[in-house]
């Protein structure tokens, strides 16, 4: 798969533009602040309708403007497909295939594949669980988009369980003697949250089985192979099984729940909030499910977090990310034009001579590469192509 044609109304900085790409390698060259990161982010937009740079959707607007759009051309194989996305402010966005009727913005998750690297990426490592989830959700989401939809029932069920806890906590009084109405009302709750989080936790155990071989196989090939990358799941459902006045929040072992099915999972989280309810009335929030769960890296046998180097850090991100581009493009089994887009935005600056080089070979073969750099001597040898000048204006001149 490549981008062929990429145009953005209102988009960041830019209030209009229209660009011409071609397969291969294209590097985007100028002065950091003009821009080039804007075109990129586009890109990982319309495909996991999400930005790698911030959390909402409100900054990628320009700046006086109502809203934004990003069209892309898409080339798969023999297949061309034009696909929009609508960026509102304050309402739902919308998205077209093919210019036909308006569908919801998730409806073109899984068409525009796409694998982005930015330095933002070492949170991955260094940062909270909550970078890990996501990693994991949207990697799943970009698999298999109907999870698209199970993550977002998730997240509406929990924020309503955690409304009525904190009520109860805020409001109620009776901790220690839960209502009648109260228990009847939260039991509800739970088997609505247990029903999605089964489906979210037996996916992520999944994936994590599926992409441990890539992950372990990129960061041997991004380093001198000394040390080995693994990925472990950390859930929190295990602690909450036991009688709720010894239970605790360890972790349930993974390689038991990787063998359950969705309704045993369902089970497993129906008997572990009840065990947590006491404790989830005290603090006014659910303690049991996939937003508490927690993506492990060890490195050489350590938690990366904490124990990396600045250089491995770097490894283990960049690993991550060739991980998921792997995945995604051998679930394709080889089909013409398979490759996800991959985009390396602002890494070869950051990354050693021997890195850079690794990195460069590693994915110079892929169907379209898209490479953002303030210094065009950053980039190495391997990947010759195209290259894009951004310069203050907005203007984009492409010289191969």
């Amino acid at each position: 798969m490549y981008l062929e044609k990429l145009s953005l109304t209102d988009f960041r900085s830019y209030s209009q533009v229209d660009l011409e790409l071609v397969p291969g390698v294209t590097v985007f060259v100028g002065s950091n602040g003009l821009g080039k990161t804007n075109l990129v982010e586009a890109l990982g937009y319309l495909g996991s309708l999400g930005s790698h740079r911030v959390s909402s959707d409100g900054p990628l607007i320009r700046f006086g403007a109502e809203r934004a759009i990003i069209r892309g051309a898409l080339v798969r194989g023999e297949q061309r497909l034009s696909l929009e996305v609508e960026i509102n402010a304050g309402r739902a966005n919308r998205a077209r295939i093919n210019r036909a009727n308006p569908v919801r913005a998730r409806d073109i998750l899984g068409l525009c594949r796409s694998v982005l690297f930015a330095p933002e990426d070492l949170a991955l490592v260094k940062g909270d669980p909550a970078h890990r989830r996501r990693f994991m959700d949207d990697l799943l989401q970009s698999l298999q988009p109907r999870y698209a939809g199970v993550r977002a029932d998730y997240e509406r069920v929990l924020k309503q369980r955690n409304a009525l806890l904190k009520s109860a906590r805020t409001h109620g009084g009776f901790r220690n003697k839960p209502t009648a109405e109260f228990l009847s009302t939260i039991e509800i709750w739970d088997q609505h949250l247990a029903e999605q989080a089964a489906q979210l936790l037996f996916a992520r155990l999944q994936l994590l089985r599926d992409i441990q071989p890539q992950l372990a196989e990129a960061y041997t090939q991004l380093t001198d192979g000394s040390k080995e990358l693994k990925a472990g799941y950390r859930s929190s459902l295990g602690g909450y099984e036991e009688d709720s006045e010894t239970a605790s929040e360890s972790a349930s072992a993974e390689d038991e729940l990787v063998q359950l099915t969705v309704p045993e999972l369902v089970e497993r989280y129906l008997t572990a909030l009840a065990a947590a309810r006491s404790r989830e009335m005290d603090r006014g929030l659910t303690l049991v499910g996939p937003h508490r769960d927690e993506l492990e890296l060890q490195l050489g046998g350590a938690p990366a977090r904490g124990y990396a180097s600045h250089g491995e850090t770097w490894s283990v991100a960049l690993a991550l990310r060739l991980a998921s581009y792997y995945l995604l493009r051998d679930q394709e089994h080889g089909a013409a034009g398979a490759d996800p887009i991959l985009i390396l935005d602002d890494v070869f600056a950051e990354l050693d001579v021997s890195r850079r080089n690794k990195l460069a070979t590693m994915v110079a073969g892929a169907e379209q590469v898209l490479v953002t750099a303030a210094v065009e001597e950053d980039i190495p040898e391997e990947l010759s192509g195209e290259r894009v000048r951004v310069i203050a204006t907005g203007v984009i001149d492409a010289q191969r």
